[in-house]
């Protein structure tokens, strides 16, 4: 949970367009624009690393100041990244208020899976969801959910419906239709299966159809009865 929050020092941007964002970039700086709560949308910069390390820092919740002013609660809204080199390339911050609950997308993730019995059998673990809609108070947002699943077996189904919200957190996805993950057989076993049939259905269909001698030795025969 987000007990403490992180400040962020950014500078106010005026300009915009992709020729000033590359400007900014060049020179270690990232372009974002906060907005929401009542305010209008802000353009502002704020620095490479200093922006990584309070993205990476503790809890949802950070304070925005803009050209030393008073620090806004915030919340990353969304980000965008460099397809090829993954590093930030604009930022979108909403303006929260801490006693109002507000919509979040929250990481989950499985633990255990390497113990899990299904597994060392050789069935394949799939995750099916990887994030949870959720509504909290902006510091009750964890930085992700966690669940358990060393105990899974071979053709078990996880359902939203088996996992605990943290305390102070609603789960905003239907919890009987939102499939977590499934533990399913091996699949060489289940591609060896299906190549076999696929054999067998072949084989009954060759041995089905007349052979070459057969066909031959009825035209024959018809052109012997003309």
């Amino acid at each position: 949970m987000a007990d403490t929050t992180t400040k962020l020092n950014v500078s106010s941007r005026t300009s915009a367009g992709s020729r000033e964002a590359r400007r900014l970039r060049r020179r270690g700086r990232v372009p974002g624009v906060v907005y929401g709560g009542g305010g209008d949308a802000q353009g502002f910069d704020a620095d490479a690393r200093e922006l990584r390390m309070a993205l990476a820092g503790s809890g949802a919740v950070l304070d925005l100041s803009i050209d030393g002013d008073k620090a806004t609660p915030v919340v990353l809204k969304e980000s965008q990244r460099h397809p090829l080199h993954g590093e930030t390339t604009h930022v979108d911050f909403l303006r929260v208020r801490l006693d109002e609950e507000i919509n979040a997308v929250v990481p989950l993730e499985l633990l255990g899976a390497e113990d899990a019995p299904g597994v060392k059998e050789g069935g394949v673990l799939e995750q099916i969801t990887r994030e949870l809609n959720v509504q909290a108070l902006p510091t009750a947002i964890p930085e992700s959910i966690a669940h358990e699943v060393g105990e899974l077996q071979i053709g078990e189904t996880i359902a939203l419906s088996a996992i605990a919200a943290p305390a102070g957190v609603t789960f905003l996805d239907d919890p009987e239709e939102t499939i977590v993950a499934t533990l399913s057989p091996p699949r060489l076993q289940a591609q060896q299966a299906e190549e076999e049939e696929e054999i067998e259905a072949e084989t009954e269909l060759v041995g089905e159809a007349p052979s070459p001698e057969e066909g031959a030795g009825g035209s024959e025969e018809t052109s012997g009865e003309e």
